[in-house]
C-alpha cells in the first residue's frame, strides 16, 4: 500500500475547546494535587492525544456509513470491538494468508478499516498529538467536584468525594492529519466525519454527559500533492493544490450508490 507515493493530502489546522474538557491520565498519586488529572506533555501543559481525535473521528464515520447503507455489510463497516464481526475474521485471515492474495485481502477489508487501519491493514491517517497554542495557555488548570454512587441504594457513597482537573473552555490546540495514498472516495469520507468536528458536534475525553468535550476543529490549509508534482514538493517547497472535497465528496456518493 505504502510501497509507491500516490498522494499525500496535508490538512492544518486548530482545535478550541467550546466547554471544559477532560482526557484523563489515571489516578494521581502525588500527595498535592488532583486525584484525577488530565495528560500532560512534557513541559507540563495540556494536549489532546492524536489517537483520542481520531478514535472518535472513526467511531462517527462508521456510525455515519451504518445509517447510509440499507444492511448490515461488515465488508462496507464492521464492528472492530467484536472479533467475529470484523470484516475478516481470524479464521479467514488464516485462509486468505495461505492464498498469499493481498488484493483479496484488501477487497473484503471494510470502508473504514482501509482509511483508519486494522490488525492487518496499516492506516492511512496520521492525526498528530493536538499541542495547546502557548498564546492561549496560562496554567489555568481548573477543579471540579464529584462523588462516587452506591449503585444499590442510588445515592452518594459515604466519604467518597473525590475531585477531578479539567481544562476550560476558550483553550485552541494545534491541528496536523495527513493522509497518504487515499482514494477519492475516501477522502470524501474522511471530510464528512471532519465536518461534524467542524460544526462543533463532536465531543472527545470522559464527562461528555455532564457537558464537558465540545470542541470546534477549524482548519487552515489543505494541500494535496500527487505524484506528477512530489519532485517540486520535495525539493522546491512546493505547497501542493487546494484540496478538492466538493468531488471528493461527490466520489464517496457515487461508492455508496454502487455498492
Amino acid at each position: 500500500m505504502f510501497h509507491k507515493f500516490q498522494s499525500r493530502l496535508t490538512l492544518e489546522g486548530e482545535v478550541e475547546t467550546l466547554t471544559a474538557i477532560r482526557i484523563g491520565a489515571g489516578r494521581s498519586t502525588a500527595v498535592v494535587g488532583s486525584d484525577l488529572p488530565v495528560v500532560r506533555d512534557a513541559a507540563g501543559s495540556p494536549y489532546i492525544p492524536g489517537s483520542s481525535f481520531k478514535g472518535v473521528l472513526r467511531s462517527y464515520v462508521e456510525s455515519i456509513l451504518r445509517g447510509l447503507i440499507e444492511d448490515d455489510n461488515r465488508h462496507v463497516v464492521c464492528n472492530p470491538t467484536n472479533h467475529d464481526e470484523h470484516c475478516i475474521t481470524r479464521d479467514e485471515m488464516e485462509d486468505l494468508r495461505e492464498k498469499r492474495d493481498d488484493q483479496l485481502i484488501l477487497e473484503k477489508t471494510c470502508w473504514v478499516c482501509q482509511l483508519f487501519g486494522s490488525l492487518w491493514y496499516a492506516s492511512k491517517l496520521q492525526i498528530r498529538d493536538l499541542h495547546v497554542q502557548p498564546k492561549f495557555w496560562f496554567g489555568q488548570y481548573l477543579q471540579r467536584d464529584g462523588v462516587a454512587i452506591d449503585r444499590d441504594t442510588e445515592t452518594a457513597a459515604d466519604k467518597q468525594l473525590y475531585d477531578y482537573e479539567v481544562v476550560p473552555a476558550g483553550v485552541a490546540f494545534d491541528f496536523k492529519a495527513i493522509v497518504d495514498n487515499a482514494e477519492n472516495w475516501q477522502l470524501g469520507m474522511l471530510y464528512l466525519g471532519l465536518s461534524a468536528f467542524e460544526k462543533g458536534e463532536l465531543t472527545i475525553g470522559g464527562g461528555s454527559s455532564r457537558g464537558l468535550g465540545v470542541i470546534e476543529l477549524s482548519l487552515k490549509t489543505a494541500a494535496y500533492i500527487k505524484s506528477s508534482n512530489i519532485m517540486a514538493y520535495l525539493t522546491k517547497d512546493h505547497k501542493g493544490e487546494d484540496a478538492n472535497w466538493e468531488c471528493w465528496v461527490e466520489a464517496f456518493q457515487a461508492k455508496l450508490e454502487g455498492n
